[in-house]
C-alpha cells in the first residue's frame, strides 16, 4: 500500500486463482499507465458532452485565453481530481512500482542534469525506500555533476546523521570542508555534531582547522563560546588573542575586555585596553575605544583615570571625529567633576564649533572673533597669539574696502591683547607696523589704526613718534578724522600753534567743510582773540561753496550775540537775506527782536517777510503766519490779533489729475491747499464755495416743508444747482 509516498507490503490470504486474476487486473492496469483500487476497471469514466457552437460569427468583445485561464483560476472552474491511492500486496508489485519511479527519475535527471530538485527528490525517495546505497550513489553523481553546490553537501550529510552513520557524516564534511573551505555552513554542522556526539576534542580539532582560514567574527566568538561552555577560561583568552589580532576592530578589542571583566580580572581588563591603545597608535585614535575605557575606569570609580583618559582623547583625535566623545565627557564631567572641569568642557565644545566654521569658512571674521574671545580666557599666551596669527593670515582677496572692514579689527584686537593682557611693547609696535604694512593705502584705508598706533606711542610717552605717525597718516589719508584727532591731541597738550597750523592745512584741504571754520573760530574765540575768530567768521561765509551754509551763519549769529553785538546781528541776518528769503531766517530775525524786547521792529519784520514770502510756497506763508499769531497773542493788542487772524488762510479740499511715469493719466487725486484771503485770485473761488453752502443748507431745510412748497423748493433748486455745479467746475479747473 503507498500511502503518503512510503509504500509497504502486506500479505494477503488470497487464494490462488484469485492472486492470479488480479495479477493480470494489475498488468492491464500498468499497461494503461495507472492504477486504481478504488473502482472497478470495467467502470467506464463519462465525459461531458461538447457544445454545439450556433453562431460562429465573432463576438463584439473579444476575450483573450489569458484572460479566461485567469478567470477560470479565480472562480476555480477546474477541479483536479486528488491522486489516486495505490494499494501493493507483494514484493513484485513492490518491484514494478520502484521500477516505474526510478525510470521517471532517471528521464528527468537525462532531460535536465542541472535542476538540483530532480537529484534532492531522486535521493530522497530512495531514502524513503531504505535503498540507502542508492540514494548514496545519486548524492555522488549530484557531487560529480556540481560539487559546488552546498545544498548537497548539507543534505548528503544529514541523511547520514539520520542514519546515524557517524563515520560517513564525518568523511562527507571533511570532504566538504576541503572543497569548500569558506562555507561557514560545513564547518557549523560539523562541530555542532562533533559536539553533539560530545567528542570535544575533535571539535576544537575542526575548530583549529577553521581558524587557520581566517574566517569572519562569527567563527571566532562560536569558538570562543564553546571553550566557555566546558570552562576552558585559558584557551578562550588565547583564542580572544588570536581574534583581535586577525581582527583588530575597536568592537573586538572591547569584547576581549569585557571578557576579561566578566572573569573577574579587572587588571587584564585595564591592560587589554591599553595593548588596545598602543596597538592603533596616534595616527588611527578611534573614538569608540576611548569612549570604552573611559567607561570602564569609571565604572572602577577611577575618575582621575577616567578623566586623562577623555584629556588625551580630546588632544590627539581630530575634532570633527570626536563628537560623541565630547558629549561622553561633558556628562562625565556633571557627574563627577566639579565646577571648573564643566566650565572647561563647555569652553572646549564651544571652541570646537567656532574651529569647525572657520575651517569651512576662513572668511568669516565673526566666527574668528568669538574664538578669539573664548581663548583669550583661560588660555596661554602663545595659544592665544596662535590664533591671532591664524585669524589674520585670511586677507580679503579683493581690495575693496568694503571686505576690509571686519577683517582690520583683527589687527586691533591683537594690538590691543598685546599691549593689555599680554604687556609686550614692543610686539604691540610690530603688529601697528605690520597691519599698516599691509593696508593698500592708495586704494583705501582706515584712519582708525593710524590713530589707535599714535594713542600707543603717546601712552609709551613718545610724542614724537605719535606726531610723526599722524603725519605719514595726513600724507597717506588726509581724512578728517585724522586732522580731529591730531588737533584734540594738540589741544590736549597746549600746542596751539601748531592746532593754528593744523587747522589751516586742514582748511586748506577741504575749505567747505562748515564743522572746520566752526571748530577753528571756537578756538580762537576760547583763546580770547574775537578779532581772529571773527575774521575766520568771515573768511567762512565768503566761501563760494559750503556743505551746511545755515550751520555757519547760525554759528557766526551766536558768536555775536554772545558779545553783544545787536547792530552785527541785524546786519548778519540782512545779508543772509540777501542771499536767502527762506521762511526759518525772517522767523529768527523776528525771535531775535521779540528776545530784545523791540516788538514794533519785531512786527515790521513779519510784515515784510508776508509781502517777501507772498511769491513762495503756501506752506512757508501758513508757517510765517503762524509764528506772527504766536507772536501778536503774547505782545499784541485786539486789534493786531484781528488783523493777523484775517490773514490767515483757509484749508480746502482740491483735486487734480495723476500722472503716470509713462506719461498716461492715472485718475484723480484729492489734497488740500490753502486759500489766503488776500489773494484777489482766490475770492471768486470763496464767494461759489459760500453759495454751495447756502445751496446744502436750503436743501435740508426744504425736507421738513410741506409736499407743495417742497415741489416748488426742489424746482428752484434745481434751476439753481446746475449753475452753482458750473461755477465750481471752472474753479476746480483752475485751481487745476
Amino acid at each position: 500500500i503507498i500511502e503518503n509516498g512510503c509504500p509497504f507490503v502486506r500479505s494477503s490470504p488470497h487464494s490462488r486463482n484469485q492472486y492470479n486474476q488480479r495479477r493480470l487486473n494489475l498488468d492491464i492496469n500498468l499497461s494503461l499507465g495507472s492504477i486504481d483500487m478504488t473502482e472497478p476497471p470495467s467502470k467506464k469514466i463519462k465525459l461531458p458532452k461538447a457544445a454545439k457552437v450556433k453562431n460562429k460569427l465573432p463576438a463584439e468583445v473579444q476575450i483573450t485565453a489569458e484572460q479566461l485561464l485567469r478567470e477560470a483560476n479565480a472562480k476555480q472552474l477546474e477541479k483536479t481530481a486528488p491522486p489516486p491511492k495505490q494499494k501493493i500486496t507483494n514484493k513484485y508489485e513492490l518491484q514494478a512500482y520502484q521500477l516505474q519511479k526510478r525510470k521517471e527519475f532517471e528521464d528527468n535527471l537525462r532531460k535536465n542534469r542541472t535542476v538540483l530538485s530532480h537529484w534532492l527528490k531522486y535521493a530522497k525517495w530512495e531514502e524513503s525506500q531504505q535503498e540507502y546505497a542508492r540514494a548514496r550513489s545519486i548524492y555522488e553523481r549530484a557531487l560529480d555533476n556540481d560539487h559546488r553546490n552546498i545544498t548537497i553537501w548539507l543534505k548528503y550529510a544529514e541523511m547520514e546523521m539520520r542514519l546515524r552513520q557517524v563515520n560517513h557524516a564525518r568523511n562527507i564534511w571533511d570532504r566538504a570542508v576541503t572543497l569548500l573551505p569558506r562555507a561557514s555552513q560545513f564547518w557549523f554542522k560539523y562541530t555542532y555534531m562533533e559536539e553533539m556526539l560530545d567528542n570535544v576534542a575533535g571539535a576544537r580539532q575542526v575548530f583549529e582547522r577553521w581558524m587557520q582560514w581566517e574566517p569572519e567574527e562569527q567563527a571566532w566568538l562560536s569558538y570562543i563560546k564553546m571553550e566557555l561552555r566546558y570552562k576552558e577560561v585559558e584557551r578562550a583568552r588565547a583564542i580572544y588573542e588570536r581574534f583581535v589580532q586577525v581582527h583588530p576592530l575597536v568592537k573586538n578589542w572591547v569584547r576581549f575586555a569585557k571578557f576579561e571583566r566578566a572573569q573577574g580580572s579587572v587588571a587584564r581588563s585595564r591592560q587589554v585596553y591599553e595593548q588596545a591603545v598602543e596597538f592603533y597608535g596616534e595616527s588611527l585614535m578611534e573614538e569608540e575605544l576611548f569612549i570604552a575605557f573611559g567607561k570602564f575606569e569609571e565604572s572602577c570609580k577611577e575618575y582621575d583615570r577616567a578623566r586623562v583618559i577623555y584629556k588625551y582623547a580630546l588632544d590627539h583625535i581630530s575634532k570633527e571625529d570626536a563628537r560623541e566623545l565630547f558629549k561622553v565627557y561633558t556628562q562625565f564631567e556633571k557627574k563627577f567633576g566639579d565646577r571648573s572641569g564643566i566650565e572647561n568642557v563647555i569652553i572646549s565644545k564651544r571652541r570646537f564649533q567656532y574651529e569647525e566654521e572657520v575651517k569651512a569658512n576662513p572668511m568669516n571674521y565673526d566666527a574668528w572673533f568669538d574664538l578669539i574671545r573664548l581663548v583669550e580666557e583661560e588660555t596661554p599666551v602663545e595659544q592665544v597669539r596662535e590664533v591671532y596669527e591664524r585669524a589674520i593670515s585670511n586677507v580679503p582677496p579683493s581690495q575693496e574696502k568694503r571686505f576690509w572692514r571686519r577683517y582690520i579689527y583683527l589687527w586691533i584686537y591683537y594690538a590691543l591683547y598685546e599691549e593689555l593682557t599680554a604687556g609686550d611693547v614692543d610686539r604691540t609696535r610690530q603688529v601697528y607696523k605690520a597691519c599698516i604694512e599691509l593696508l593698500p593705502h592708495k586704494k583705501f584705508t582706515f584712519a582708525k589704526v593710524w590713530i589707535m598706533y599714535a594713542h600707543f606711542e603717546v601712552r609709551q610717552k613718545d610724542l614724537t613718534s605719535a606726531r610723526k605717525i599722524l603725519g605719514s597718516a595726513l600724507g597717506h589719508c588726509p581724512k578728517p578724522k585724522v586732522y580731529k584727532s591730531y588737533i584734540e591731541m594738540e589741544l590736549q597738550l597746549r600746542e596751539f600753534d601748531r592746532c593754528r597750523k593744523l587747522y589751516e592745512k586742514f582748511l586748506e584741504h577741504s575749505p567747505s567743510n562748515c564743522s572746520i571754520w566752526i571748530k577753528y573760530s571756537e578756538l580762537e574765540s576760547i583763546l580770547g582773540d574775537t578779532d581772529r575768530s571773527r575774521a575766520i567768521y568771515e573768511l567762512a561765509v565768503e566761501q563760494p561753496v559750503m556743505d551746511m551754509p545755515e550751520v555757519l551763519w547760525k554759528s557766526y549769529i551766536d558768536f555775536e550775540i554772545e558779545l553783544d553785538e545787536f547792530d552785527r546781528v541785524r546786519s548778519l541776518y540782512r545779508r543772509l537775506l540777501e542771499r536767502t528769503q527762506h521762511v526759518k531766517v525772517w522767523i529768527s530775525l523776528a525771535k531775535f527782536e521779540e528776545n530784545q524786547e523791540q516788538y514794533e521792529a519785531c512786527r515790521s519784520v513779519f510784515q515784510e517777510a508776508s509781502e517777501m514770502v507772498r511769491r513762495e510756497g503756501s506752506e512757508q506763508r501758513v508757517m510765517l503766519l503762524e509764528a506772527w499769531r504766536d507772536f501778536e497773542t503774547a505782545h499784541g493788542d485786539p486789534d493786531s490779533q484781528e488783523r493777523v487772524k484775517r490773514k490767515l488762510p483757509k484749508k480746502v479740499k482740491k483735486r487734480r489729475k495723476i500722472q503716470l511715469e509713462d506719461g498716461s493719466e492715472g485718475g484723480w487725486e484729492e489734497y488740500w491747499d490753502y486759500i489766503f484771503p488776500e489773494d484777489d485770485a482766490s475770492a471768486p473761488g470763496l464767494k461759489l464755495l459760500e453759495l454751495a453752502k447756502q445751496w446744502k443748507r436750503r436743501q435740508l431745510v426744504s425736507d421738513s416743508d410741506s409736499e407743495e412748497s417742497s415741489g416748488e423748493s426742489d424746482r428752484e433748486s434745481d434751476r439753481e444747482q446746475p449753475k452753482v455745479l458750473q461755477h465750481l467746475d471752472q474753479d476746480s479747473s483752475n485751481s487745476d
